[in-house]
């Protein structure tokens, strides 16, 4: 069974936009939005199971140019 994830992303001052459009590209992730409030973006992400999700994330999202710390959020129902 798939896993989904919402992940809120800081990023570097200016880089919200720029660090939204890459992560749009990135296979795994459904959406990507530069959003106001205490992260800087807001992004879904789905997964064949956990461990690949925690490689997505460690390996295509924190590996992003800009971003500074990632929160992931694993959707429970």
């Amino acid at each position: 069974m798939a896993v989904k994830a919402f992940i809120l992303i800081d990023t570097s001052p200016g880089k919200a936009r720029d660090v939204a459009g890459k992560l749009r590209q990135v296979s795994g992730i459904s959406v990507a939005h530069a959003v106001t409030g205490p992260h800087d973006i807001i992004a879904v992400a789905e997964a064949p199971d956990v461990t690949a999700l925690g490689e997505l994330v460690v390996q295509k999202i924190q590996s992003v140019a800009g971003v500074n710390r990632s929160l992931t959020s694993i959707v429970a129902d």
